[in-house]
């Protein structure tokens, strides 16, 4: 069975077909799991719908991840940081208004200004893609200085190795963990490089726009470039031997130097706790 998985809030979620677990270290020190079943689009017709299932497998991740998220803030800080549906709904907006000014307004602004320098539609649509591919890069390199999210990268980095531990078939133990890679190929940093780079292969094919259509018209693609990306995604994961998959998933490997860290053996007990219980509620034995 193959799972995926998470960093939260002093934690790590991990998710199978059917459910998905979120372990956290409190306060006191403690590991508590929360475990609950989920409906997933990959067991859905959707997901017999290429294009259509990557941006819905999107969505369902996004709020399965605010959810995680919000568990974790709840066993990790107590009942008085748990957030309503209100506030999660909020801090959505504010993130998709955050990343659409960021990714797509700014980019658009300077490809509008760059055209008034170039005559090509091919070439300032390919600089724009590569300005949004460089505030993506400071973005994340950014907030790699804060402490709390270098919490969550090292989070990460414990998240990938278990993940790594179990995919080989070893005993579930921090000793085994620590061996194995923090850079996992089907990481969601390397799906968001993909998005960049697919991106700008579909947005320079719309031609010389006006700073208002170019803002709308990447806003209204984003299910395409989702879709496509997850496709490629797809295609890299069932040929991950071959020349062309590792060339896809190189630029995110290389990402995650960025988005990881190594962990310390606390996080990686709490990501072992984590696949135990993911692969208890779906019924797989494992060692360890």
């Amino acid at each position: 069975m193959q799972i995926g998985g998470q960093a939260v809030i002093e934690g790590v979620m991990m998710r199978g077909p059917n459910s998905f677990s979120v372990a956290v270290r409190t306060q006191n020190n403690e590991v508590k799991v929360h475990k609950s079943s989920t409906k997933s689009t990959l067991n859905s017709k959707i997901n017999k719908i290429p294009i259509l299932r990557g941006f819905i497998s999107l969505i369902d991740s996004l709020v399965l991840g605010i959810k995680a998220l919000n568990i974790s803030a709840e066993e990790y800080g107590g009942e008085e940081v748990k957030l309503s549906n209100l506030d999660i709904f909020i801090a959505m907006v504010m993130g998709i208004g955050l990343g659409i000014l960021l990714f797509i307004v700014f980019p658009a602004f300077i490809a509008r200004i760059i055209q008034n320098s170039i005559s090509s539609a091919l070439v300032v649509n390919i600089l724009e893609g590569l300005v949004r591919i460089g505030v993506f890069l400071v973005y994340i390199y950014s907030f790699s200085f804060i402490r709390d999210i270098r919490r969550v990268f090292e989070y990460h980095g414990a998240e990938h190795k278990v993940i790594f531990t179990y995919e080989k078939g070893e005993p579930l133990t921090v000793k085994n963990a620590e061996k194995n890679s923090r850079l996992h190929p089907r990481c969601g940093t390397n799906f968001l490089l993909i998005v960049m780079v697919v991106s700008i292969l579909v947005f320079s094919l719309l031609g010389k726009q006006t700073l208002l259509w170019r803002i709308v018209s990447r806003i209204i693609l984003i299910p395409v470039v989702a879709g496509i990306s997850y496709e490629l995604i797809r295609l890299a994961s069932k040929y991950s031997n071959s020349k062309i998959a590792k060339i896809i998933t190189a630029p995110g490997l290389a990402l995650q130097y960025l988005t990881t860290r190594e962990p310390s053996q606390d996080q990686i007990e709490v990501a072992i706790e984590a696949v135990k219980s993911i692969l208890a509620l779906e019924g797989v034995p494992y060692v360890g």
